[in-house]
Order: C-alpha cells, then sequence, then structure tokens
C-alpha cells in the first residue's frame, strides 16, 4: 500500500485526515487526543511488543544525533512516556534543561509518574502544548525532538515553523516517525503486520483495536522521506537530509537553523 497524500494537501482547506477517515479540522486534535487517553498506560509495553523492542534502537540513534552535551536546552515534543526526556536529562546535567512536552496530559502524566519514580528530577519540565503553537521564546533551543508524533498533528507545516522558530541559530531539529518501506517485498510484510497482527495486539494487551488500527492508518498518511524533507525546507530549515532505518520503515529527519 503506497503513502496517500498527506494531511496539508488536502484540496479541501477546512478538512484533514485521521487514519483513513476525512475529518473537520477542528475535529481531530480531539480524536486523537481519545486515542491516546485510550492507549497512555498500556503504551511502554505496546511498544516493545509492536517493534520487538526495536525502538529503542531507533531512539538511542536519534539521542546520538542530537549532539546534545551539557548545559544544553532541549525540548521533547509529543514525548509520551518520556524515553527520551530521561537520556537527555543525563546528558544535559544540572546546568541544563529539558521539557518534556505532550498535547495529551493522560501521556504527559505517565511520563511524569515513569521518570519521578526513576529519581529523574530537577533540570525536567512537564508542558502540555500544542505543536502548532508552542508556547516558548524565540531562539531559546539548542535541540528539538519529537518522535512518532508529527503524523498525529493536524497541520505538520504550522508544527515545523514552531519548532524553527523557537530554536537557537545553531540548533537542531530532529523528526523520528514511521515512514515509506524502500523494498516491495518489505512493504507488503509490513501491510500485513499493521493491518491484520497489530490491531489483534492492541484488543489482546491494551482492550483496544481500533486505536491501532487509527495508529497503523496514520503512518500511511504520512509524508514520506522526500516529502518530510521539502516540508522541513520550506518551514525555514537550511538544511533538512534524513536516514533510513529498518528498510525505511522508520526514518530519522534533521533539520538545521543556521
Amino acid at each position: 500500500m503506497s503513502n496517500q497524500p498527506h494531511d496539508n494537501d488536502s484540496s479541501d482547506e477546512s478538512s484533514t485526515h485521521f487514519g483513513y477517515e476525512t475529518v473537520n479540522k477542528t475535529e481531530k486534535a480531539g480524536k486523537v487526543a481519545e486515542v491516546f487517553h485510550s492507549v497512555a498506560a498500556k503504551y511502554d509495553i505496546m511498544n516493545d511488543l509492536m517493534s520487538a523492542g526495536v525502538h529503542r534502537i531507533w531512539k538511542q540513534f536519534t539521542i546520538e544525533a542530537s549532539v546534545a552535551r551539557r548545559g544544553h536546552k532541549i525540548l521533547d515534543i509529543a514525548g509520551g512516556t518520556g524515553d527520551l526526556a530521561a537520556k537527555f536529562s543525563k546528558i544535559v546535567g544540572p546546568q541544563g534543561q529539558v521539557i518534556l512536552s505532550d498535547i495529551n496530559n493522560s501521556m504527559l502524566n505517565v511520563g511524569r509518574d515513569k521518570l519521578t519514580d526513576r529519581g529523574i528530577s530537577g533540570n525536567i519540565d512537564y508542558v502540555q502544548a500544542n505543536a502548532e503553537c508552542l508556547p516558548f521564546p524565540d531562539n531559546y533551543f539548542d535541540c528539538i525532538t519529537i518522535a512518532f508524533g508529527l503524523r498525529n498533528v493536524t497541520d505538520k507545516d504550522k508544527a515545523l515553523r514552531s519548532m524553527y522558530r523557537i530554536l537557537k541559530p545553531g540548533g537542531r531539529l530532529l523528526v523520528l516517525e514511521f515512514s515509506k518501506p524502500q523494498n516491495d517485498l518489505l512493504e507488503k510484510a509490513y501491510d500485513i503486520y499493521s493491518f491484520k497482527i497489530l490491531p489483534k495486539i492492541g484488543q489482546l494487551v491494551a482492550n483496544d483495536a481500533e486505536s491501532y488500527q487509527y495508529l497503523a492508518e496514520s503512518i500511511r498518511m504520512h509524508p514520506d522521506q522526500e516529502t518530510l524533507k521539502n516540508m522541513m525546507l520550506d518551514a525555514g530549515f537550511d538544511q533538512a537530509s534524513f536516514e533510513n532505518m529498518t528498510g525505511g520503515i522508520v526514518a530519522l529527519h534533521k533539520g538545521l537553523k543556521t
């Protein structure tokens, strides 16, 4: 199944995609919120099951690509249960700052509780925020990450511009997201897994097949690698590039503000 046109390509400017369903733009955020309220409690265990633990490797690659160091200010958007924020907290040290941000308060609460239970505090703050209108000063962060969150944003172009605004000159944006497999056989196998097996795992573990059906659909509606790279350039990033992982099932996009 090939990628469909991404959300911002809709000829009707008042509508967008919620998975394969066309909805009014004003409705999407609420529908996405319902999905993540539903899956928040089982989010970590489902990540491990869905990816056979490989999501940890993808995230570690993102951490290394961030070039984060002591004293940096880092924003993790759609940070969910805090996997990236926990690692960044250790890297930036007491003089640094990490903000774990998510539009969904259920996910944010799970992340806060998990990191607090692990003794991670002092240099980390939690902010409920919409990626399209981030409530931070211009030229503030050394690095911004968004992992498996951009595809759920209603207006991705607006969100990318918002991220560009709050990055310092010399700062970088890292977008870790599901993307388009680069091999036809892999793509076919991935489709079978996504639409036949994933919702069943969701039903068994999280008692919610429907949310995981949406997640599979939302991946197919997300811009492919080249499209997202060009969207980042259009948002103002002076350089944009990407690296495929796991055959293009996931890609890490990097944008630099010079």
